[in-house]
């Protein structure tokens, strides 16, 4: 039985042309949106940064924030690669679902506010998260839509339409 759940080292290893394109997708712009899941089931879509290290996907953010309640009460969330200024999806677009885990060990938080600025390192909250699926929408030769879908234990699934 495979998990649904991985690293995304895991990915990366399985993956490594997806995973640096879409890491790639991820570098050009700074803020990204994030999707969550309100109390009442409902989605919430909010902005933030994210970061990959260490064979890691990290998302921080304040405290008490709602994304971050939202997460604390349903891990399950999507974050959507900034598509830029919209005239062009150069690299696709981009989006990584999965179950972001809060990171409560002090080693593991001191490893990454070592690496990222962060405003107050004592008072944040940090998320690892654990990709259930990731997908690449992008345009092929001016004709085809090109969808590709990896999730844990199985191949990239790739899809064309005209």
């Amino acid at each position: 039985m495979t998990s649904n759940v991985t690293s995304w080292a895991t990915f990366t290893a399985a993956e490594p042309d997806l995973a640096k394109t879409v890491e790639e997708r991820f570098g050009r712009h700074t803020h990204h949106v994030l999707a969550t899941l309100r109390k009442d089931g409902s989605p919430r879509t909010s902005g933030l940064e994210v970061r990959f290290l260490d064979g890691e996907f990290w998302l921080g953010m304040m405290p008490g924030s709602l994304k971050a309640r939202d997460l604390l009460r349903d891990p399950r969330c999507t974050v959507q690669a900034n598509p830029g200024d919209g005239t062009t999806m150069d690299g696709g677009d981009v989006r990584i679902s999965g179950r972001a885990r809060l990171v409560e060990d002090p080693a593991d938080i001191a490893r990454y506010t070592g690496q990222v600025q962060v405003p107050n390192p004592d008072d944040f909250h940090l998320f690892r998260v654990e990709p259930t699926e990731v997908t690449r929408t992008s345009i092929e030769d001016d004709t085809y839509l090109v969808v590709q879908v990896w999730k844990p234990g199985e191949a990239v699934r790739t899809m064309k339409r005209t």
